[in-house]
């Protein structure tokens, strides 16, 4: 299985994102569940949801959605936290309507109270949102270590997950950007990276990839998005990313900074042509 995608626009309905994705050689897309700096979701159209749901059958794989980028489950502050807490759980009660999708999330920042109070208030909105019957696996994103970020080293993201109530749940989704920003050399040592995620983390609990080069050298700790084969990273890195026996199975989302999707489109055929 080779799933691709990119990043679309919710605001048409999931009917027009499926049609959006095959048109530009996408098989899966992510998009927002709501304004990415903002809390409120639009009313979910159920009529849009069946007709997207009989379209892609067959045809789209592993839609993914993305919370908002202003949720901060590690904060010190109450009222924060509670407001990362309501948001997550409505998301993940209107995903149930869409069936095959993942979430994903920023796990987010401590903002001065170390990183183990970070993980602790992280682990107990997750306990909150969790419940049994839930259906969407929640990924937690790797981080770029700006700032007071929870989430740049592995053992950060396996200490959140171990402290899960729920653990077989929640996955993780690595964004290349932020993992080489984090120190980690998937240029030079892929191999390396993913035997260290293996045995720290479990290479099963790895969902989702976000495909992103990056403006600024590994180790930078700055989350600072470039288009494939146009950052530090290369083109020859994301065709053996694309490539390895490990990630055969797990989809890619492109987050390249693009001002149309035909941008998305022309990587898409790039990323498809150096797939063996």
């Amino acid at each position: 299985m080779f799933a691709i995608g990119c990043h679309l626009s919710a605001s048409k309905g999931f009917l027009a994102m499926g049609k959006e994705a095959l048109s530009i050689g996408a098989d899966t897309f992510q998009f927002f569940t709501r304004n990415p700096r903002g809390s409120r979701a639009k009313e979910l159209d159920m009529d849009d949801i069946a007709s997207f749901l009989a379209f892609a059958e067959n045809r789209i794989r592993t839609p993914l959605a993305h919370a908002p980028y202003t949720l901060n489950p590690a904060s010190a502050d109450e009222r924060i936290r509670e407001f990362a807490l309501l948001t997550l759980a409505d998301d993940l009660k209107r995903l149930s309507h869409l069936p095959g999708s993942l979430y994903n999330l920023h796990p987010g920042s401590h903002v001065g109270q170390g990183t183990e109070p970070g993980i602790k208030q992280i682990t107990e909105v997750l306990n909150h949102i969790l419940w049994a019957e839930n259906k969407t696996p929640l990924l937690l994103e790797t981080m770029s270590g700006k700032g007071s970020e929870v989430g740049s080293r592995f053992e950060e993201l396996r200490d959140i997950m171990n402290g899960v109530e729920y653990q077989e749940q929640v996955g993780i989704c690595l964004d290349t950007c932020h993992v080489y920003a984090a120190g980690y050399d998937i240029v030079n040592e892929l191999d390396g990276v993913l035997e260290e995620f293996d045995r720290i983390i479990g290479l099963e609990k790895l969902r989702a990839i976000h495909l992103n080069d990056s403006m600024h050298p590994m180790g930078s700790h700055k989350d600072r998005h470039a288009k494939i084969g146009e950052g530090t990273i290369g083109f020859s890195a994301f065709c053996r990313i694309v490539n390895h026996p490990a990630l055969q199975n797990v989809p890619f989302y492109l987050e390249t900074p693009q001002e149309t999707v035909t941008g998305y489109a022309e990587e898409i055929k790039r990323l498809r042509e150096v797939r063996k």
